[in-house]
């Protein structure tokens, strides 16, 4: 098994804990790991990206070479654009959150982006919000959209939950349930929209 992951998305958006989530996942199963993360001005708005590289070989570098992802996680559909070069786009999946972080004066109308994106041969576009909401809050967003990605990711879903419990866990059984229905509301969905 190998995949390579870029995760993008703007500061306070949840990416490292979509990053830590995957990443116990993947150990929990006996796989190899590297991460590399850059975080931009998170507190403003900035972009945060982080390579995360999985095999059950032992892995050489923590970048991930231009056109080579196997998938793009996003959790804001511009930042999903960012990264359209690194991802190999005859096989690799983008996922994403349709809902943009206007934190840029001239940030581009979301038709405009989604329609790129719709250029893809596999990808998800999702309303992570509003299925948030629906599982009990917003906050939950960044693990609707893990739910969506982890059809493709190649661990185990039950992983995923276990991984999500480990890490709340630690905070309350209601953030872990919430979390986990988030986690589960995201896969259903992708199952029945999947792009390919």
């Amino acid at each position: 098994m190998k995949k390579d992951i870029i995760l993008g998305g703007v500061g306070g958006q949840g990416i490292l804990t979509i990053a830590t989530t995957i990443g116990l996942a993947a150990l929990s199963e006996g796989l190899q790991l590297k991460q590399s993360e850059v975080h931009g001005m998170s507190q403003r708005g900035g972009d945060v990206q982080s390579h995360l590289r999985l095999s059950s070989d032992p892995i050489a570098s923590d970048l991930i070479p231009e056109g080579k992802a196997d998938m793009i996680i996003s959790v804001e559909p511009l930042e999903a654009l960012r990264y359209f070069n690194m991802l190999d786009r005859k096989n690799g999946w983008l996922i994403t959150s349709m809902n943009p972080f206007n934190n840029i004066r001239d940030y581009p109308e979301l038709e405009v982006v989604l329609s790129e994106i719709r250029k893809l041969p596999r990808y998800i576009t999702i309303d992570a919000n509003e299925i948030a909401q629906s599982q009990g809050s917003v906050k939950a967003a960044n693990i609707v959209v893990l739910g969506a990605a982890s059809p493709f990711i190649g661990l185990k879903y039950s992983s995923l939950e276990d991984a999500i419990r480990q890490l709340f866990s630690k905070k309350s059984e209601d953030l872990v349930q919430l979390n986990l229905k988030a986690l589960k509301a995201g896969r259903d969905f992708a199952e029945k929209n999947r792009r390919d």
